[in-house]
């Protein structure tokens, strides 16, 4: 299937799905679901979805040599941690402004990828990422959501966001193990990941905890399947894409999460948020009608 291997196919696709985690995340929170269970529960439905991926292409096997340190800090700080990130700002901030924090991403990513000499930017690329920000700086100004009053320190935790996604970007593809499968080590990745917080979160009050599993079942089983549906894609992004072709998914998570919050959460938004996010969209159009050249490791 080619198409699993067709970068552009790949962002929209994963920019789509990431963008209905927002949403998530927040009803996850009205419902008073801890944190790192919410964490646990996206590497889970990851790695339950690549299992059979792998045992039925005879791929499954331990990690070795160098994989053992790519993802043991892959699962648990560069997937999980803007994960813990998005759980805590997106009730103070809203859904629809948490998802335009993802939309910053590139442009950290565009720095530390020129830092660490991984990609070479063509002017396309250039304005697709000059329009993405503008609308994504747009919105952060138009934005007058009187449910959020968002406060300057809940703001600030906000645009942490697309710094540890960008160096999340980069460290998964400098450190990327020659010859990998990209299913593999997102498997492994996520699995270690869940193990982790699963005991952070066993420390916790028991009886709160599998009442809330229990109570919450199908906003849980529905956050399963995006992830289970985001994980081997994003690898494969992140494989064929290279960081800052996969830093992109923030603009199109960035829409997706304004129409979401909207529709189906109540978040209303001027007028002039939804230019800002059309100026989003036609940032990823031209960024990535045109590929440029990214050097991706192994």
């Amino acid at each position: 299937m080619t198409y699993l291997r067709d970068a552009r196919f790949l962002l929209v696709t994963c920019g789509i799905l990431l963008g209905f985690t927002f949403p998530m995340a927040k009803l996850a929170n009205q419902v008073a679901l801890p944190v790192t269970t919410w964490v646990v529960i996206n590497s889970l439905g990851a790695s339950i979805a690549l299992l059979p991926l792998l045992v039925f292409s005879r791929q499954l096997r331990w990690p070795k040599g160098r994989q053992w340190r790519y993802v043991l800090i892959a699962g648990p700080l560069t997937f999980a941690g803007p994960n813990l990130l998005v759980f805590l700002v997106v009730p103070k901030v809203g859904a629809g402004y948490g998802g335009v924090m993802f939309a910053l991403s590139p442009v950290c990513t565009l720095l530390l990828a020129h830092i660490a000499g991984l990609g070479q930017m063509n002017r396309q690329r250039y304005l697709g990422l000059l329009l993405g920000l503008s609308g994504a700086v747009g919105i952060s100004l138009t934005r007058d959501n009187p449910s959020f009053p968002a406060e300057p320190v809940w703001l600030l935790i906000a645009a942490l966001l697309p710094f540890v996604l960008a160096l999340g970007n980069v460290y998964r593809t400098i450190d990327w193990p020659e010859n990998a499968s990209p299913e593999l080590l997102a498997f492994w990745s996520h699995t270690l990941a869940a193990l982790i917080y699963s005991f952070i979160a066993l420390g916790s009050d028991h009886a709160a905890l599998w009442q809330g599993l229990q109570s919450n079942s199908k906003l849980i089983g529905v956050q399963l399947i995006l992830a289970g549906l985001i994980a081997p894609l994003l690898f494969r992004l992140q494989r064929f894409g290279g960081p800052v072709l996969l830093s992109q998914i923030g603009y199109v998570a960035a829409g997706t999460s304004l129409l979401v919050a909207t529709l189906i959460m109540g978040e209303r938004y001027p007028i002039l948020t939804w230019l800002c996010a059309f100026m989003i969209l036609l940032g990823v159009i031209v960024g990535v009608l045109k590929s440029a050249t990214v050097r991706t490791a192994g």
